[in-house]
């Protein structure tokens, strides 16, 4: 089971992106989606799971769960670290367990395993943020990882990569 991350886009639904999730099972999209025609774009590739960001109309604090081919998931927008999260998502893991937690808003690309919990953030597929990657995510029967949607970003992914903890 193939499933597609993607976050911050912002209203902005690049081609690249489309491309990258392209024949995936199912998409998360973690927040600051930018408007309908980005969730429509999604769901012509595969059934699309999302949370409201900040800049959408919610404040990017709400929390939805989604099980896709037996992975427990976790979205939120706002998390905001991994080893700190927010009380609501520490709340809502502890009533309920999830396999990875799924996040957005830094525009920074995670990937970490805390206590047995994966804290995956795609970065931003939206416009691009200072020195930031452009990327989305996948994760592929257990493993994870990012894909850099131009050149620059392949070297700011590395760069770039969990400095959220």
């Amino acid at each position: 089971m193939r499933i597609g991350i993607i976050a911050d886009t912002h209203g902005l639904l690049r081609p690249e992106a489309v491309e990258a999730l392209r024949g995936v099972d199912a998409i998360v999209h973690a927040g600051d989606v930018g408007g309908a025609h980005v969730l429509d774009g999604l769901r012509a590739l595969a059934p699309v799971t999302y949370v409201e960001g900040n800049n959408d109309d919610g404040d990017g604090t709400d929390i939805v769960r989604v099980t896709v081919g037996g992975l427990r998931i976790l979205l939120t927008h706002i998390l905001p670290r991994p080893h700190k999260p927010d009380r609501r998502v520490v709340d809502s893991l502890r009533a309920k367990p999830a396999d990875v937690v799924i996040f957005g808003h830094s525009h920074l690309p995670h990937d970490e395993i805390i206590d047995g919990v994966r804290y995956f953030n795609p970065a931003s597929a939206g416009p691009r943020r200072f020195d930031y990657p452009v990327s989305v995510g996948i994760i592929d029967d257990g493993r994870a990882m990012h894909i850099a949607l131009d050149e620059r970003s392949k070297a700011a992914l590395v760069k770039r990569m969990n400095q959220l903890s």
